[in-house]
């Protein structure tokens, strides 16, 4: 690609490759980064970006909400890396010299909020006039030395791919809330608008899912985890998983973790794929293990596995074509940061 290319000629993992260039080998490949500490540990360390007009809006995200939600994506992505201890988050927020204190108490109240629910303190952080409103979020866990980390490039050809838990009704809540009509004129389960509205204002970090998953390692059995979060969409996820630990992947059609009362919706499948926003860990496991987490874990399905084939390469078990090809190819491979969406 030329020199001049644009930042959506790229595409964020494109550009995130390139920026790989300038850190440590492999230092890019996962959700955060592990540094390690004097007591023997492993710090985690994240760091996220929340944009007015891309991540969140006033027309569909109330302060409260905008940081939660900016607290959970970061703290999914501990979780993302085998961490279940939180130790803070630093907070830098940049607004227009107009912005209301009420909305930035909002916000702060729901980054409390979710720190008094997952754990760990507001360490810190800074704060400018911008143009936008704008947070950015660092986000620090830490794993025992001997706890084994989740990584992308740790998937094998045979592994099964589990997922936390559905997606999709992250992406009908947004659409709800956008006064959207995904229903196509039919009426909405209430008790599925409620979850779908709650699946997008207040996401959860999987820390549950994690400590399931260390439960249920069989014996003997060495650590050897890929994965990561599903944030920009459950087939992004596989896709991430598979072009890090160099094969394919194929997920079951008939396995989709979809919520029922969502199935039946015209774009079900292509938000379960592509909504992003879902927060659920996709995990690469052998066989045996991924069969306990199951099993150990209510919520969590096999979605599919890894074989071998071109680095990234998505595909259905059945041989089906792959979605795409009829327009909504933006939601089947994931939300793109740079394609300027309002996602909140």
């Amino acid at each position: 690609m030329e020199p001049g290319a644009t930042l959506a000629q790229l595409g964020e993992w494109e550009l995130i490759r390139r920026l790989g260039a300038f850190a440590p080998p492999g230092q890019f490949h996962d959700d955060a980064a592990l540094l390690p500490a004097a007591d023997g540990s492993r710090l985690v360390v994240n760091s996220d970006v929340l944009v007015e007009g891309i991540h969140f809006s006033d027309a569909t995200t109330a302060p409260g909400d905008v940081g939660w939600r900016a607290a959970a994506a970061n703290l999914s992505d501990l979780a993302a890396m085998g961490c279940t201890e939180v130790l803070g988050l630093t907070v830098g927020l940049v607004a227009p010299a107009d912005t209301t204190w009420s909305w930035v108490e909002g916000v702060y109240g729901g980054l409390k909020e979710a720190l008094d629910a997952y754990g760990g303190e507001l360490l810190g952080g800074d704060c400018s006039g911008g143009a936008q409103r704008l947070l950015a979020i660092t986000a620090i866990g830490r794993l025992a030395g001997d706890t084994g980390a989740i990584r992308r490039g740790d998937g094998r050809p045979g592994d099964w791919l589990v997922g936390t838990g559905p997606h999709g009704l992250s992406r009908l809540g947004l659409a709800l809330l956008q006064g959207d009509d995904p229903a196509a004129g039919a009426a909405l389960d209430p008790a599925l608008v409620q979850r779908a509205l709650a699946a997008h204002r207040r996401p959860r970090p999987r820390f549950d899912a994690v400590r399931a998953l260390r439960a249920s390692q069989p014996v003997g059995a060495p650590w050897r985890v890929g994965g990561c979060d599903s944030s920009d969409g459950l087939a992004a996820a596989a896709a991430a998983i598979a072009a890090s630990s160099g094969c394919g992947a194929q997920l079951d059609r008939r396995a989709l973790p979809l919520d029922p009362a969502m199935a039946p919706l015209p774009l079900a499948e292509a938000w379960c794929l592509g909504g992003g926003e879902d927060f659920e860990l996709v995990l690469a496991l052998e066989p045996a293990w991924a069969q306990a987490l199951v099993a150990a874990q209510p919520g969590s399905s096999v979605i599919g596995a890894l074989v071998v084939g071109p680095a990234g390469a998505l595909g259905w078990a059945s041989g089906e074509a792959w979605p795409g090809a009829d327009g909504e190819i933006g939601e089947v491979r994931g939300y793109s940061h740079f394609a300027w969406v309002v996602r909140g």
